[in-house]
């Protein structure tokens, strides 16, 4: 079901990792971003779209993970954009004769059965650089970083000040840096500075999963992530409440999460964790 959070935004949220697929409000029709990442999740999402008189005219991936790349029949051909590296991310593994395999190997077993593939990752790149969504809506302005994944891009609407964050600032999964990267810490560093130098125009943080926060919130939430991301640079155990005993998500698996999360990083650095 949708649900309205700000003026022309709305949110869509899936039952098993919260993922929040995020419709903006255009003059034609809607900007979707995110849509994930059942079938029956997709096909109420298309539903409730076409049953509000919404008819989706652009798409948006903010990165190239499984869950931010699906698609449905029911959405149209619009254009589905995308960084050109989160582009480019998409190319290279829709050309391997495996890609199938490999993005299953990454699914959640509980809903390995229920995710469609057929349209998965058909992402247009945009050319590098580009600013703002090329579509006839309200201005919806690209902030690209490298944090996360390659070619991640929050996005930021600026009639709602709305900011769709991607996989950060969420108020239940940890940080996830891009640990195949050369700088995974500086890079996600780098990204928390960009969210920061748009944060005094953010009115409502939307994140990739989780609680959609407000205006208050979203400083607290890049506190929050710079904390652990720079406890992981330390090779410590971060002090985290999403980690914490009293954690309301992932409480089975996100330490474990971490505490890889610290050996890949002393391994690159040739150590051993804190």
């Amino acid at each position: 079901m949708l649900e309205q959070v700000a003026e022309g935004v709305l949110v869509h949220q899936s039952e098993l990792l919260r993922n929040n697929a995020v419709v903006v409000q255009g003059r034609a029709g809607v900007l979707l971003v995110d849509p994930g990442t059942t079938g029956d999740e997709l096909a109420c999402l298309a539903n409730d779209l076409r049953e509000s008189g919404r008819p989706v005219v652009a798409g948006f991936s903010t990165h190239p993970d499984w869950d931010h790349v699906l698609w449905h029949g029911g959405f149209g051909d619009a254009p589905r954009y995308g960084t050109a590296g989160c582009a480019a991310f998409l190319g290279e593994l829709l050309a391997t004769e495996d890609w199938r395999a490999r993005v299953a190997e990454g699914l959640p077993p509980e809903i390995a059965e229920e995710t469609p593939l057929d349209l998965f990752g058909l992402i247009t790149g945009l050319p590098a650089g580009t600013a703002r969504i090329p579509w006839d809506g309200p201005e919806v302005r690209i902030v690209e970083h490298p944090a996360h994944a390659q070619g991640h891009a929050a996005l930021l609407v600026g009639e709602s000040g709305v900011l769709i964050a991607g996989d950060m600032l969420s108020d239940v999964l940890v940080p996830f840096p891009d640990l195949g990267a050369e700088d995974p810490i500086g890079d996600y560093l780098d990204g928390l500075r960009l969210l920061d130098g748009v944060a005094a125009d953010v009115e409502v943080v939307i994140p990739g999963h989780g609680s959609v926060g407000g205006a208050g919130e979203v400083r607290a939430r890049i506190d929050q992530d710079l904390a652990y991301v720079l406890a992981l640079r330390d090779g410590r155990t971060p002090d985290d409440p999403r980690i914490g005993p009293l954690a309301t998500f992932g409480r089975d698996w996100l330490p474990d999460v971490c505490e890889w999360q610290l050996r890949q990083l002393a391994e690159k650095r040739g150590g051993t964790p804190g």
